[in-house]
């Protein structure tokens, strides 16, 4: 069974950046896609990037689009978010998950595995 957790989040001026990890324990990481997603208070979950199993192909929500870059490397059983631009509605709870379907166009059902989250805060 994969497990994850997230590292990287912290407290960041409006207008720069962070990168956030997605460690996995497990061999089985290298077989799925992987995304990330996050939640503000009183928000529901929105879907951020998805990433292919071996990394070739990335998906974006129009949100992050052209801000937030994702990558992995299966050696490391990492997925990283790379995040530029910060406004303050970036700010938020950042979770990864495994997405155990692969859709063509990812759907947040299809996620599992998810971790416990890493708080980002973008001071204006």
């Amino acid at each position: 069974q994969v497990q994850l957790v997230e590292s990287g989040g912290g407290l960041v001026q409006a207008g720069g950046s962070l990168r956030l990890s997605c460690r996995a324990s497990g061999r089985a990481f290298s077989r799925f896609a992987v995304g990330w997603f996050r939640q503000a208070p009183g928000k529901q979950r929105e879907f951020l990037a998805r990433i292919s199993s071996g990394g070739a192909s990335t998906f974006y929500a129009d949100s992050v689009k052209g801000r937030f870059t994702i990558s992995r490397d299966n050696a490391k059983n990492a997925v990283d978010l790379q995040m530029n631009s910060l406004r303050s509605e970036d700010s938020a709870v950042y979770v990864c998950a495994l997405d155990l379907r692969d859709r063509t166009t990812p759907r947040q059902a299809d996620f599992g595995s998810w971790g416990q989250g890493t708080q980002v805060t973008v001071s204006s």
